[in-house]
């Protein structure tokens, strides 16, 4: 048996599958994000390492978890853990999502051995900056880091008392040599860090540690091989088995993500496209990152006092775009603008415009913010040619199609079942406990398949153009 921990900004997920890969049990814990100042977005790690012992309590209470051999680890990337000497957090961590470092971003990215070294942009949203912010703010709290820890790793830190991570998760800090899947010893001593204060590097199917006995006798298991486990969409890759080159999915999450794996490194930092390491070892893939996805319906509904379901529930079949446009910048963007200042507008509204007319525009802004990631993938050589689709709001008929329309390619619906980040976890899990290759890692049986509407493809094709000509006005203002 095996289990998969998944630490999302929303909540902690744990599953149990046997050797099978069946998922026998599953539970979440539900976090918080504290927003104490515009554009910042923080957690107590505290409040992790509480929620993985109730998931591993609720689990083990569910199912007989004696035979649990493997835990794998997966998480939102991108936060900035810092810990002293004595493994204590120094402050609270800085999330993907914080964008209050985005002048120290900008001043990382005019260096050009970034790019060179890591492949990526130096993104507001990535831990170097982060921790560069601290060392211009907070240097009381700076001079004291003895480790800086990826969410994930600080969460391994509790349940293994091991400083590691893996590639994928570091290839989203800006210290990572991207290439030779290790960290880079200049990019470090250019933001006055040293190796020492890093964990440790692993593959991401590679045991990391063990898991602590007083942990492990929860489980009532006795000797648990923890993975290096990866971050949230390497391991949602592992889940719906996108490892082998040309595989791709898009999920539908908080923020939105259009993944493609790739067998071979293929870097272009201009367009703002994510190259990263994949989980597993002599693999990288690729990411066209999108800020707010469903989160931008989220907002929606607080602004109109409707639910999400509500909202898209009687919209009808897809139709033409109508002249609403919105543009889903409500916390800046990253493919292919990166541009943590712009934010979100609504365009050519009037009296007839209503909560249904509102809702169909932010579906199709989101989708066209996706065509912009398929364009700047494209740009690299990766042709995307049909995608799993993922994520809670992949749960609508009408987004996928509204999505589909404008991508040009099928999107491909899981049939029932958990197919993301934790069963990825669980899997990798599985690979370090019993030294199984990917191969476990399949593709999940296909439901449905949204094709593209021919009839509405030229339609979608000129609203995407509205779009793009409305981010032109909107950039310069």
């Amino acid at each position: 048996m095996f289990i998969g921990l998944d630490l999302g900004t929303s909540s902690l997920k744990g599953i149990v599958i046997n050797d099978a890969q069946e998922i026998l049990a599953e539970h979440s814990v539900p976090l918080t994000v504290q927003r104490p100042h515009n554009g910042w977005s923080e957690q107590d790690p505290a409040c992790w390492f509480a929620a993985a012992e109730v998931a591993l309590t609720a689990l083990a209470a569910r199912v007989d978890c004696s035979a649990v051999i493997g835990i794998g680890l997966s998480g939102h990337m991108h936060g900035a853990t810092l810990f002293d000497g004595a493994d204590t957090p120094l402050r609270p961590c800085m999330l993907w999502n914080d964008t209050r470092s985005h002048v120290q971003a900008a001043q990382m990215d005019g260096d050009p051995l970034f790019r060179k070294i890591t492949g990526n942009i130096v993104f507001p949203g990535f831990t170097a900056p982060k921790v560069e912010w601290v060392r211009q703010h907070e240097p009381h709290i700076f001079g004291r880091i003895a480790k800086v820890l990826l969410p994930k790793d600080a969460l391994r830190l509790f349940l293994t008392g091991d400083h590691v991570s893996e590639m994928s998760d570091a290839a989203g800090t800006a210290w990572l040599d991207t290439a030779a899947r290790d960290w880079s010893d200049d990019l470090l001593s250019a933001c006055q860090l040293s190796r020492a204060q890093m964990p440790r590097l692993v593959e991401g199917s590679a045991a990391s540690g063990k898991l602590r006995p007083a942990l492990a006798a929860i489980l009532g298991a006795r000797d648990v091989t923890v993975a290096g486990g990866a971050g949230d969409n390497a391991a949602a890759a592992i889940g719906a088995g996108v490892i082998r080159d040309g595989t791709a999915f898009l999920s539908l999450g908080t923020s939105g993500v259009l993944f493609a794996a790739n067998d071979a490194y293929r870097p272009d930092p201009a367009s703002a496209v994510h190259s990263f390491c994949h989980a597993v070892p002599d693999t990288w893939h690729q990411m066209g990152v999108i800020l707010a996805a469903s989160d931008a319906l989220e907002w929606l509904s607080r602004l109109t006092g409707q639910s999400a379901a509500a909202l898209t529930a009687d919209l009808g079949p897809v139709q033409a775009p109508n002249r609403t446009l919105f543009l889903p910048y409500l916390g800046g963007e990253r493919t292919p603008h990166n541009d943590a200042q712009i934010r979100g507008q609504f365009l050519h509204l009037d009296h007839a415009t209503d909560a249904k007319h509102a809702t169909r525009a932010v579906l199709e802004g989101v989708a066209y913010a996706f065509a912009d990631c398929r364009d700047a993938l494209a740009g690299t050589g990766t042709v995307i040619k049909g995608a799993l689709a993922m994520g809670g709001g992949a749960k609508s008929a009408y987004w996928l199609q509204v999505l589909a329309n404008t991508l040009g390619f099928p999107l491909h619906v899981p049939a029932d079942g958990d197919f993301g980040a934790a069963l990825g976890a669980a899997r990798l899990g599985m690979m370090a406990a019993t030294g199984a290759d990917a191969s476990i890692a399949v593709q999940p049986p296909i439901a449905r398949t949204v094709a593209p509407d021919s009839n509405l493809q030229e339609a979608f094709a000129q609203g995407l153009t509205r779009y793009r000509a409305a981010y032109s006005v909107l950039k310069n203002l």
